[in-house]
């Protein structure tokens, strides 16, 4: 009885140790870009990106779970033209004034199999939060050898919105599309 109960607890201990715990990333901002596009009566697509981005990610390869914070400067919208980006950063459609920044939270990763499907969560801008889904277009970690062989992981992902959600609703009346594509590429160093 006593053995059977020591090779229990032994067990026990050992199946502890052997699940891994999550691990916390840290965003890396040379190598990861949010931007936007929607389309332009039509004929183009317009496009920018936030230059100043932050974040965390958690993440337990084991259990198949994660969650993720990632923090957009508003003020930091390009779109490759000074008068744009002003336009952009006005009352009628970022007002980064009184809305500086724009919060991505999700704790939910689903995987097919070995391979990240998308992630849920919720986005806040404006001051308002709603849920959207960012699909995986593809994920994996490596072993990074310009950071001493440090842990990355990171992927290229992508949702669409509805913008009117969030109260962004300039040029609705002129024909613009209330969707929105977002892309974005994520790439994270383990702590």
């Amino acid at each position: 009885m006593r053995t059977t109960l020591f090779a229990l607890a032994a067990a026990s201990l050992f199946a502890g140790a052997v699940q891994a715990a999550p691990a916390t990333y840290a965003i890396d901002p040379t190598h990861t870009f949010a931007t936007f596009e929607i389309d332009h009566f039509g004929a183009s697509t317009n496009r920018a990106r936030f230059d100043k981005k932050s974040g965390s990610v958690e993440f337990d390869k084991t259990a198949k779970t994660g969650k993720v914070q990632i923090e957009l400067d508003m003020t930091s919208v390009n779109s490759g033209t000074a008068p744009f980006n002003k336009h952009l950063q006005s009352a009628d459609i970022f007002n980064v004034e009184k809305f500086p920044t724009a919060k991505f939270v999700s704790d939910k990763f689903v995987f097919e199999g070995d391979k990240l499907k998308e992630v849920t969560g919720k986005l806040t801008l404006l001051d308002q939060t709603h849920p959207i889904t960012i699909k995986s277009n593809k994920f994996t970690c490596y072993e990074s050898p310009m950071l001493q062989k440090r842990e990355v992981c990171g992927g290229d992902f992508e949702a669409t919105i509805d913008r009117t959600q969030w109260g962004v609703n300039y040029g609705i009346p002129y024909g613009f599309p209330k969707n929105v594509r977002l892309v974005l590429q994520i790439e994270a160093v383990k702590q």
